[in-house]
């Protein structure tokens, strides 16, 4: 197994805002999104304890990698752990743990992500670079969001 992988980011909303988004259809959805025309994402949630979030996205509806999440703990607006199991392109699957706190803080909310158990360097590495770009589509959705400094996005 590797190192956790830790990413983090400050979103001028509060944390209940950021958690109810984050677990609503809509926002679930802009995680997985880019910028790239064509780009499917499908997502379907039933967010209980034991419940699944499930995302299928990829660039044709032939080519789609999926994330089934199922819900281990729901700690509204602080924290949300889910057993994660990955099926990529070749149908080979990852399971590893998915975590997200939302801390207010200064300017906002310190939003956090933490994914564990991925068994080698190079796949931890092929996440720590889509993990901003997911980051940046969810912060597109954000209502009313403000740069930590008091400025608009």
């Amino acid at each position: 197994m590797t190192d956790d992988l830790h990413y983090s980011r400050i979103v001028g909303a509060p944390p209940d805002e950021l958690f109810d988004l984050l677990t609503s259809p809509g926002g679930q959805a802009a995680f997985y999104q880019t910028a790239e025309p064509g780009w499917i994402v499908r997502s379907e949630s039933d967010v209980r304890i034991g419940r699944r979030w499930t995302i299928a996205f990829g660039r044709s509806p032939a080519e789609l990698y999926r994330h089934d999440h199922v819900f281990d703990v729901i700690d509204r607006p602080r924290r949300l752990l889910l057993r994660t199991t990955e099926t990529r392109l070749d149908g080979s699957t990852l399971r590893y743990e998915t975590e997200f706190t939302c801390t207010e803080c200064d300017g906002g909310t310190r939003i956090t992500m933490i994914l564990r158990g991925l068994p080698t360097d190079e796949l931890r590495d092929e996440h720590a670079r889509g993990v901003p770009n997911a980051f940046d589509q969810f912060e597109r959705v954000v209502p009313g969001d403000v740069a930590p400094d008091g400025g608009g996005r």
